[in-house]
């Protein structure tokens, strides 16, 4: 634009106003008056006076008006003359090349068609006129659009809706030149649906005259603002195409519209590949084609598939990113780090692809063969009959029964929910919400209907209909595969997505097309379908006129403004047309507003189920984003709304935790897509819009309102807080009401409502709030003394607990600065800032503080602290003299001196005070040129008095329960300890607080700076974790679409600036108020809202205790390993079944090799710890003998006999494992599953007779034993391996033990050893002969207790002899403790490590 053509004059190059456009009139009337000037005083001629002249009058015209350079090419331009305003009001401002271009391009397309439409001969007379006009309008929208539209969601400029008449107008003239080559086809189609010809000339002749006249109507609909920008309007019919026939929820955006239903057209293509392939041929009854039964399992799995996936791309980008790039995100680990959410979103997400990719290959195989079996075709009809059957009492019992009992008022006449919570008496909740059996049974009936009832329902309706279609096309081939498709992927979706309202399809489906018309029937999945749409938009239709008629009820009409009175009687003739608006709304799924609040309702235009067009998302100000220069000045998010927000955000991140699982669980009763909550509590209001409602996950947004609302806002919430179990009228009277039940007016009250509580003890974790007033704390001189003291004392501790401490001692540089704190005659008397109502070491005849009045009283402080410093190598000088004190005298007198100046040198006043102690919470130190020896070392200020002025602040708080309890320095220094390591102590503009917010801290404090309406007063504000009980409300849909939808159109396009505008008035039916307060800003004020945030089942903890989460590879692998090493176990110990099955449960390991043992017995000690809890380890075999008397380790002899008969003995420094017999009990079975098991092992028990007889005598290993402890050991080696071997054939792996502590309890009480439970355990089974040689062993092995004296030297030789044993069977028993433990992870493992 400022290019000049190479034609102009000189005059012109020079006159001011040719230059820069941007020269002001002032600028051009100086040009102008030095000009003149210079004219007069130079002596000119004639000719030169008359160019001057005609200069001049062109000057004077520049200055009154403006113009502007317009380039025609390069090189040449031309003036327009108007200013900068004059211009914005004839065109609008491009500012990208872009935008001239589509601009360019629809004004062309609009002529073109246009010109198109009207060569047809649709128009006559002055109807041409009017499509003229209209398409006239729509080219100038492109030059100058208007603003504000009716239909704009946002303030001031819309480019958007710039290109969206053009664009409508073009959609509309295609679809007439379409329809009309249609209509005039020779051959046109023609399909019959329930008796509707469609696609006939005649109908697509009407549908192209209906669109003719509703372009004629195009600029009144514009007007009224029906028609939304485009983008919206692309949302919401790409939603409402995927919600409506293919079975997805809502979405989040343009984008996610588009991949939502490019996925499913998708996967509607391969399907129908492979479904054309298998029905073009006839199929008999007798036999299913396997590629039909593939694509039923590739349906289900599809479906299941794509219902577990979020509608959002972003998810599944970030997830690829992480796991394909994760060099790009180094950036952000750092500060995901401390937040702990998106790593479990993350794993949440990698947990649902991996169930998928197992899940979807079972379901697949599963369908398949339940399809090629066929049962669908050979027990027709009787199975499609026991199926809706099952289906309609199950989703009753479920979806209505269930539910109703749970409200707060079942059925609105019964006073109090009949299954309650555990909580639903308790005052103060303490723990997360108990699981209830009611919950459980939810959870389990709702997965038998989702994944087994509905899904064979659904294959029986496919298999059924593709058998038809293969014999008997009623639309054509593809159409009937296309619409079987449509109608099983959506029916399927729906059902696995969210099945609340698929029994009432189900049953109306049933009942019209099998008893009522039947001949109009076409199949049962089609009719399926066509009733699930058809119910959607009945619903909607309930909704509607569940708000309009509680809305417009003369008996409860709350008039905000005379308007209403004058719109109350203006309505009632127009009720036809109001129920009218109701049904086409309805229909297309749009708003039905209340226009400026008011009983008359107007249309608004379609949206999707996310509602705003704007990602509007609450941006918390604190320290990180802004200025420093700011932070110091004043605090830019001091008003409670911004500090408050964060509670809100928190409260987000704990619904996404828990929300999904809650839904499920029915916690929230029944839900959709749309549904809209209130929580309420005595803090906290929070609005939770559902939006995209998934198999496993859950779309929300969140808007927190203010704590201290408005005065309607307020009578809505306590509308919602109090009760009608109370009301006892009817009528007019007071006659009460039954036990149980509610009062005729309250239940007639509770039926003119949009909303209903749900839940009343809805638990969640959060944070108490308590605030303190601080002037009030700080009131009195001595709690101002109080606080100083603990922040002298605070700063002592964290300069002697601080790592860098010996380095300032040391440094000689900073204690040649502090020479003048280190002489005892040095005086501090700065009177402005020591006072003697507030420091204890203050010398009122020295006006002063001095050295000597310091140790006086913190000197006992110093030193403890000095003692309790964790440096044993060093020893820390604490005398009076040391550079310990003079460090904190001087690091004290700063801190003071710091307060003070703060304080602006009044800290006798109690606001200056404050001022002053907020300023250096804050940590905006003013250090003055005495204390410039600070600058030495910054960790002076930024690690010991920046956190003394916090620490002392939270010990001045805790001072008022216990005032005498921190005199003690032990008492004191464990407590800021404690504190230190627990409680989090900073501003709320630091960042650090909303970090410690999100990661669930379990206390923080801070002292906040209110200025609100005049009220200046400082805050102690304590946050602790809890527990919070919340009233959970469900508001009418309809009724907030419609209220958010007038409100925009009232505050944007009416432009109504009222703060006390009729339509914000409280109205308790409606929840007016609280509803239109949660707009997004500015037609509303909430504190916070949300972004999209998305819940996950998996993230639940409760959840996992009914399916034990979620199925992975690494789980199957695990749980096939454990099968695989039992089931080696098993064979191993019935091939060797004349061994040791001991030694064959150990992995076969060898005998030979002194290595193998003694680290095998390592690994199976370090292994075993886990499992045996308290039991003791690393315990000798001689020292047990000794402390227990008799008792004896389970596998001695056996380990003796099968070690001792290969090698000599040898000696190990290890000596064998101490086993308790805890491990009996807790392994244990009882005595009639023993019989049972016993009563199938005769093979075995011939089998191991046979093998007890042909053991061999044990060989004696050692010279040191008796003659009698040498037959003890004979008899006990043959006994107990025949018995290991034996008992573990009857019982196998698990049974052993059980079997050995069933004989061991059946003994006589008292000194009863291991042998004696071996030999008792043998005599359930073995018979008369083996019960005669276990009692004659028992004989021979249980001789009277020898003295301590006299038996010492045998227990001494018994020792090393069971030493010798179990060392060199060490492989032995770590086989019996692996019997022990059974299922035991740890042994498990250590099993597959030795094979």
């Amino acid at each position: 634009m400022q290019v000049s053509s190479s034609s102009t004059t000189t005059s012109e190059s020079q006159d001011p106003s040719s230059g820069d456009p941007a020269v002001s009139a002032l600028q051009q009337q100086l040009l102008l008056m030095v000009a003149r000037r210079t004219q007069s005083e130079t002596p000119r001629h004639v000719s030169q006076d008359l160019e001057a002249s005609s200069c001049s009058s062109t000057q004077g015209k520049f200055n009154r008006e403006q113009f502007y350079k317009f380039i025609i090419f390069p090189g040449k331009w031309i003036k327009v003359w108007y200013d900068r305003l004059t211009l914005l009001a004839l065109l609008d401002r491009t500012e990208d090349i872009k935008e001239n271009v589509l601009a360019i391009l629809l004004i062309v397309l609009v002529s073109l068609l246009g010109f198109l439409t009207l060569s047809q001969g649709f128009c006559k007379d002055m109807w041409v006129l009017l499509f003229c006009l209209v398409m006239a309008s729509c080219q100038y929208s492109l030059l100058k659009s208007v603003q504000p539209d009716p239909a704009s969601p946002i303030h001031g400029h819309n480019q958007i809706i710039t290109y969206s008449r053009p664009i409508y107008f073009c959609v509309l003239c295609g679809l007439i030149l379409l329809l009309d080559t249609g209509a005039k086809a020779r051959h046109p189609p023609s399909y019959v649906v329930y008796g509707l010809k469609l696609f006939s000339p005649v109908f697509l002749q009407s549908a192209r005259d209906y669109l003719i006249v509703f372009l004629y109507c195009f600029p009144a609909i514009s007007l009224l603002g029906l028609f939304p920008q485009i983008n919206t309007f692309c949302t919401y019919l790409l939603e409402q195409i995927d919600m409506l026939f293919f079975g997805g929820s809502a979405v989040s955006g343009i984008t996610s519209a588009v991949y939502s239903v490019a996925r499913s057209v998708l996967a509607a293509a391969l399907l129908h590949a492979v479904c054309f392939s298998a029905v073009k041929e006839p199929w008999s009854m007798q036999h299913i084609p396997a590629l039909f039964s593939a694509f039923c399992g590739l349906l289900v799995a599809l479906s299941y598939h794509l219902s577990r996936q979020s509608s959002d791309p972003s998810v599944l980008m970030s997830f690829i990113q992480c796991r394909l790039f994760p060099k790009f995100l180094h950036q952000n680990l750092a500060e995901s780090a401390a937040d702990p959410l998106p790593k479990k979103m993350k794993d949440s997400v990698t947990d649902v692809l991996k169930w998928d990719l197992i899940v979807c290959a079972v379901v697949a195989v599963l369908s398949f063969a339940v399809s090629a079996s066929t049962v669908f075709l050979s027990l027709r009809p009787f199975l499609s009959i026991v199926l809706f059957a099952l289906a309609g009492a199950v989703g009753f019992v479920t979806h209505y029964v269930l539910p109703q009992l749970r409200k707060h008022h079942p059925w609105m006449w019964i006073s109090h929910p009949i299954l309650k919570n555990k909580e639903y008496h308790q005052r103060e909740v303490r723990d997360v919400a108990h699981l209830m059996w009611f919950e459980r049974l939810y959870v389990w009936l709702q997965c038998f209907e989702k994944y087994i009832l509905y899904p064979a329902l659904i294959l029986n309706a496919l298999t059924i209909d593709a058998f038809l279609i293969s014999n008997h096309r009623r639309l054509g081939t593809h159409w009937d595969i296309f619409l079987m498709i449509i109608a099983g992927m959506k029916l399927l979706r729906t059902s696995f997505c969210n099945p609340v309202y698929q029994f009432i399809n189900l049953s109306f489906t049933v009942i019209f097309f099998h008893f009522d018309y039947k001949d109009i029937s076409e199949s049962f999945l089609l009719d399926f379908f066509m009733v699930s749409i058809l119910f959607s938009k009945l619903g909607d239709l309930l909704h509607k006129l569940q708000f309009v008629l509680t809305y417009v009820a003369p008996w409860q009409m709350a008039w905000g403004s005379s308007f209403h009175v004058f719109a109350q009687l203006f309505a009632i003739p127009h009720s036809a047309m109001l129920f009218f608006q109701t049904i086409a709304t309805s229909i297309f799924s749009t708003p039905l507003s209340p226009f400026l609040g008011s009983v008359i309702f107007i249309t608004s235009y379609v949206r999707p189920v996310k509602f705003w067009e704007k990602n509007y998302n609450t941006r918390r100000v604190d320290n990180s984003n802004t200025r420093l220069a700011v932070q110091i000045e004043r605090d830019p998010g001091n008003d409670d709304n911004n500090l408050n927000s964060i509670f809100y955000e928190h409260l987000t991140r704990t619904l996404q935790e828990s929300l999904c699982g809650d839904l499920v669980l029915g916690r929230w009763g029944n839900y959709s897509s749309g549904d809209c909550f209130i929580l309420a509590s005595d803090d906290l209001n929070a609005f939770v819009h559902l939006i995209e409602i998934g198999n496993g996950l859950v779309t929300f947004q969140l808007r927190g309102l203010e704590f201290r609302g408005t005065y309607c806002q307020q009578r809505e919430v306590e509308a919602i807080m109090e009760g009608d179990e109370e009301d006892r009228g009817c009528c007019c009277c007071k006659p009460g009401h039954l036990p149980h039940l509610l009062s005729c007016n309250a239940a007639f009250h509770l039926r003119w409502l949009t909303w209903e509580i749900t839940q009343t003890q809805y638990i969640l974790e959060g944070y108490s709030i308590l605030d303190n007033n601080a002037a009030t704390m700080l009131q009195v001189f001595d709690l101002r003394r109080i606080l100083i003291r603990y922040y002298i004392k605070s700063i002592i501790y964290y300069m002697v607990t601080s790592p860098k401490l010996l380095s300032w001692i040391k440094n000689e540089s900073l204690l040649k600065s502090l020479q003048p704190f280190a002489k005892w005659h040095y005086i501090e008397r700065d009177l402005a800032m020591f006072n003697i109502n507030i420091d204890d070491d203050y010398v009122p005849c020295l006006q002063g503080i001095t050295r000597a009045s310091f140790c006086n009283v913190y000197l006992e402080w110093i030193q403890h602290c000095a003692r309790k410093r964790q440096e044993p190598s060093t020893t820390l000088d604490s005398d009076e003299d040391s550079p310990l004190v003079t460090l904190s005298f001087a690091l004290c007198t700063l801190g003071r001196r710091a307060l003070g100046t703060a304080a602006h040198n009044m800290a006798i006043s109690l606001d200056s005070f404050l001022y002053g102690l907020h300023v250096l919470f804050k940590g905006d130190f003013r250090i003055t040129a005495r204390d410039e020896w600070v600058f030495a070392d910054m960790d002076l200020l930024h690690k010991v008095v920046a956190p003394a002025i916090r620490m002392s602040l939270k010990l001045h708080q805790d001072q008022f329960t216990c005032p005498d309890e921190y005199e003690d320095p032990a008492v004191l220094y464990e407590a800021i300890q404690s504190f230190e390591k627990k409680v989090v102590i900073c501003h709320e503009g630091d960042p650090a607080w909303r970090g410690a917010v999100l990661s669930n801290k379990e206390e923080l404090l801070t002292l906040r700076h209110v200025v609100d309406e005049g009220a200046d007063e400082y805050k102690v504000i304590m946050l602790h974790r809890s527990f919070l009980s919340f009233k959970v409300i469900k508001v009418n849909k309809e009724c907030v679409r419609g209220l958010w939808a007038g409100q925009q159109q009232e505050l944007i396009f009416l432009r109504n600036r009222n703060p006390e505008r009729g339509s914000i008035q409280n109205n308790k039916q409606v929840l007016r108020n609280l509803i239109n307060s949660s707009c997004d800003q500015p037609l509303g004020y909430p504190m916070y809202v949300s972004p999209l945030t998305t819940s996950y089942l998996g993230t639940h903890r409760q959840l996992k205790n009914i399916w034990g989460g979620p199925i992975t590879l690494d789980r199957i692998r695990t749980w096939f390993w454990t099968k695989w090493v039992r089931m080696r176990k098993d064979c191993n110990a019935r091939q060797h079944s004349g061994g040791n099955i001991e030694d064959v449960d150990g992995g076969g390991a060898p005998t030979t090799g002194g290595n193998n043992a003694p680290s095998g017995g390592s690994q199976e000690s370090s292994a075993e710890q886990p499992r045996k809890g308290g039991a003791q380890h690393g315990v000798s075999s001689c020292e047990g003998t000794q402390r227990t008397g008799r008792r004896k380790g389970r596998s001695q002899s056996v380990q003796a006999h099968s070690a001792l008969s290969q090698r000599p003995p040898m000696l190990s420094s290890s000596g064998p494992i101490l086993e308790s017999r805890q491990t009996f009990l807790q392994t244990s079975t009882s005595v009639h599953e023993l019989a049972q098991r016993l009563s199938g092992s005769r093979l075995s028990l011939h089998a191991s007779a046979t093998s007890l007889h042909s053991q061999p005598p044990p060989v004696t290993t050692t010279g040191h034993l008796s003659v009698r402890e040498r037959a003890e050991a004979l008899i006990r080696s043959s006994l107990g391996s025949s018995t290991s071997s034996t008992l573990s054939f009857l019982f196998g792996k698990r049974s052993f033990s059980s079997a050995l502590v069933i004989s061991g309890l059946s003994a006589a009480e008292g000194g009863n050893t291991s042998d004696t439970q071996s030999s008792s355990s043998v005599n359930i089974v073995m018979g008369p002969s083996a019960r005669a040689a276990s009692q004659a062993t028992r004989h021979l092995s249980e001789p009277c207790e020898p003295p301590d004296a006299t038996e010492q030297g045998q227990l001494h030789d018994r020792c090393l002899a069971e030493a010798v044993a179990d060392t060199l069977g060490v492989v032995c028993r770590r086989a019996s403790q692996e019997d022990m433990g059974l299922d035991d992870t740890a042994s498990q493992q250590s099993v597959s490590d030795e094979q």
